[in-house]
């Protein structure tokens, strides 16, 4: 009479085939298949909040968010970086308007340069810099160089009229350096920064009313039927990178602060208020996903996987270690010996 133990042994022997055939060549469609609308009929029946609290989805967002400085996520940026440049420089089949369509970036200069709020505040935050004045003044003295330089040029060809045009110029300077520090150079820097006020009154102006909008989408659309290479024209492989790394290091010296896990905090719970009462299921399409792309993507993955596991042995040995605790258990094996 065949021993308990020695029948235990065979069933683990044919479930571990039987198990191995389910996910091997055309069946393991059939098993995916079968799985996944099952696995969907069964999530179509549980309430996303009933089974995942609000601070169990803090946690795990927060905790996404504080792995984002991987060490695979550093090696990259820097990599993907320079394949990216190296890409766009090597590409001259598509054009910036193949690739970004004209009316969304129509759309969106339309409503920064209807921001008229931002764009108010913005400029009157700069007048009150407590830096604008010297600032101001810096560019003054730039533009009445300029001004004097080119005035230069044009009667440097009249006889004795460039030496007038330098002592002007000396006379212009030892003013200039006599204000500096004193109170007749206070109230230039008062004048000046008046002045800027003005200017940016001016640029207010100008983007309320003039045809900046018209202006910018020229500048698109001649950029728009050039190659995607030529946006390299702007930076260099090592500017790309550098700007790259630094906006990687911005966002890993933020992501851990409190404000910032105040704001994920407030994202979980407005998701929660807004499909907290949704399946599982349910959630899918919110997504996007439907049972077919899962069931795509197991079967575009996992066959060459599990072959690989088949062939080294893995799989097998994986499936009857966690088998054959139960073939061998005293319950099974009693169950046999009273066949």
């Amino acid at each position: 009479m065949t021993e308990p133990r020695e029948i235990a042994e065979r069933l683990l022997d044919a479930q571990v085939d039987f198990l191995i055939g389910e996910v091997s060549g055309e069946r393991f469609a059939e098993v995916v298949a079968r799985d996944v609308t099952a696995v969907i009929e069964v999530a179509d029946t549980i309430v996303f909040r009933d089974v995942v609290t609000l601070d169990q989805a803090k946690r795990t967002v927060r905790k996404v968010v504080d792995r984002s400085d991987s060490p695979l996520a550093r090696d990259l940026v820097g990599v993907l970086s320079d394949a990216l440049y190296d890409h766009i420089a090597a590409n001259h089949d598509y054009t910036l308007g193949d690739v970004v369509e004209r009316e969304p970036v129509e759309a969106l200069l339309e409503k920064i340069l209807g921001m008229h709020g931002a764009q108010e505040r913005l400029l009157d935050r700069l007048s009150e810099a407590p830096t604008a004045g010297p600032v101001a003044a810096k560019f003054t003295d730039m533009l009445i160089d300029d001004i004097l330089e080119a005035n230069k040029k044009i009667v440097g060809k009249v006889p004795g009229v460039n030496s007038l045009m330098s002592i002007g110029q000396s006379a212009v300077k030892s003013a200039r350096k006599a204000a500096e520090g004193s109170r007749v150079g206070a109230l230039a820097e008062k004048g000046t920064l008046y002045a800027l006020k003005r200017v940016t009154n001016a640029i207010r102006e100008t983007l309320r009313d003039a045809p900046v909008h018209g202006a910018a989408m020229e500048f698109w659309d001649v950029h728009a039927g050039e190659p995607v290479s030529g946006l390299r024209d702007y930076l260099s492989k090592g500017d790309l990178r550098q700007l790259v790394l630094m906006v990687h290091r911005i966002v890993v010296t933020t992501r851990n602060k409190e404000y910032v896990g105040l704001l994920l905090d407030e994202s979980v719970e407005v998701f929660f208020e807004k499909y907290g009462d949704h399946t599982l299921a349910g959630l899918l399409p919110e997504l996007g996903v439907t049972p077919d792309d899962i069931a795509e993507e197991i079967l575009a993955y996992g066959p060459a996987v599990i072959e690989a596991a088949k062939r080294n042995g893995v799989l097998a040995k994986l499936i009857r270690e966690r088998l054959e605790p139960f073939y061998v258990s005293e319950q099974v094996l009693g169950i046999l010996a009273d066949r």
